[in-house]
């Protein structure tokens, strides 16, 4: 049992005024595994107070100072790999080896490129006879989310360090042991103390009183909309800047010159991912009607390989469900494909054959889908794939937009003019043509309802900033 019922707060582990606890439950069994300190609003009124004392002295550190800050971080991180990725084994559920080759890098990479991107970020801009600055906005609480523990956490906390503001760090209740083991990692790496400070618990105890603390600047939340909605409620009483990355239902469309079987690959990989707990999941998968039975046929193909099981074996590809309420919410959605009338065509409800505990789901697809449908329109979580047929590219363009979200989208095929044209035309933040990789200087977040603002590399290090304008500076 791990027990971890202390916050760090200005360079110190404490007890929580409050005294509580919160059990962080194994999702591959089911039980309780570790306990976390339950924050107070008093817990967080001490974290404020501590970042808000050392404010003015970090925004006016040197640039090369919070570089040397960044990369004492990622040396400390890197002895600590093999704790980071049992944590978020234990906690996400994830297989050791995507523990490591993608979340633990993930993170680290969030450090790296935040201070390769202070090389050449322009804090001053003379013009004429005035200076224009941009300097750190202040006390920031950044608010993450449980499906990528280290990466959402990472590139939160690189950023307000790399532009200079002091931060509070709330991580989810469900996966907080990566975020003390970056705790333990900052103060082993001399970060100054009040500039980092870390408060577990739940919304209500944590989250809402961070979101109206007076002294908070700016609230950086990845989650869900309704969540979003209600920090951004609470922080416009008084007008903090706030930066939502939310929900997403991401078209992936596939052109009718594509390589069917690679395409199928792909398409599956885009769902099962990470247990479809992806914000950016490809779930809307938008194909040419003509190409339908055979893009099928493949697609089962790949789902039947995908091996659902034990986070520490090596052959298990797909883990489970974060918790019992996400679990049923999954279970629901599948439900309520069938009953608006979609095919279920592979996998289903209930736990995968041989599995008896945890929180495991089948990988399935729905075909027959119309994108009016609930499982179509709605964010599952899960790796639930709705297939969708289009007669022609300006449908499918249509099809894709056709939704609240607009976080990411996919296209593969061969004719480049088509490709460009999808990608130009898609709602939405990112756009992947043919599985090309992520780039971490590259702006990573959504339109409509999929937030506000932009995180990663230079972008990131933006949502940290204030402008100022200084007239007559070289008068």
């Amino acid at each position: 049992m791990r027990n971890e019922i202390q916050h760090y707060i200005n360079g110190e582990w404490i007890d929580g005024a409050g005294g509580g606890y919160i059990d962080v439950i194994n999702p591959s069994t089911g039980e309780v595994f570790g306990r976390i300190a339950k924050g107070t609003k008093e817990d967080v009124d001490a974290a404020v107070e501590a970042a808000e004392s050392v404010y003015r002295e970090f925004r006016n550190m040197p640039v090369g100072d919070r570089q040397n800050i960044l990369d004492g971080i990622v040396t400390e991180y890197e002895k600590r790999k093999a704790d980071i990725i049992k944590a978020i084994t234990d906690e996400l559920g994830s297989p050791k080896s995507k523990s490591e080759k993608v979340h633990y890098e993930m993170g680290l990479t969030h450090f790296k490129a935040a201070r390769d991107a202070l090389d050449d970020f322009q804090f001053e801009e003379r013009r004429g006879d005035a200076l224009v600055v941009k300097e750190s906005i202040g006390v920031a609480g950044l608010i993450a989310p449980w499906n990528f523990p280290t990466n959402q956490t990472s590139l939160k906390l690189s950023a307000a360090l790399a532009a200079g503001s002091p931060v509070i760090l709330k991580p989810s209740e469900e996966t907080p042991f990566s975020a003390i083991i970056l705790a333990e990692i900052f103060d082993a790496a001399g970060v100054p103390k009040g500039v980092f400070n870390l408060v577990n618990g739940v919304g209500d105890g944590v989250g809402t009183p961070l979101s109206e603390h007076p002294k908070v600047r700016m609230i950086s939340f990845t989650g869900s909309g309704p969540t979003g909605s209600k920090i951004m409620e609470k922080a416009s009483r008084d007008f903090k800047r706030v930066a939502l990355e939310l929900g997403g239902k991401s078209p992936y469309i596939i052109l009718d010159d594509v390589d069917v079987d690679e395409a199928a690959k792909s398409a599956v990989q885009k769902v099962v991912n990470n247990t479809g707990q992806v914000c950016t999941a490809g779930t809307r998968t938008l194909i040419p009607e003509a190409i339908k039975d055979e893009f099928l046929e493949k697609a089962k193909t790949y789902m039947d390989a995908v091996v659902v099981g034990d986070p520490n074996e090596e052959t298990t590809m797909m883990w489970p469900i974060i918790s019992e309420k996400q679990f049923n919410q999954v279970q629901d959605y599948i439900q309520t494909g069938s009953k608006e009338g979609a095919h279920l065509y592979h996998g289903g409800p209930g736990r995968p054959d041989g599995i008896s505990e945890g929180f495991f789901v089948k990988p399935t697809i729905f075909t027959e889908v119309r994108n009016d449908m609930t499982i179509a329109q709605e964010e599952i979580f899960g790796p639930v794939m709705s297939v969708i047929t289009y007669n022609d590219l300006d449908e499918a363009i249509e099809i894709a937009n056709d939704t609240k979200y607009g976080l990411a989208g996919y296209v593969m095929g061969n004719d480049k003019d088509s490709l460009k044209k999808v990608a130009r035309s898609i709602e939405a933040g990112t756009v992947g043509i043919n599985d090309a990789p992520g780039r971490p200087d590259l702006p990573f977040g959504g339109y409509k309802q999929s937030g506000l603002g932009r995180e990663w590399g230079d972008f990131g290090i933006e949502e940290f900033l204030e402008v100022k304008a200084i007239k007559g500076y070289y008068a």
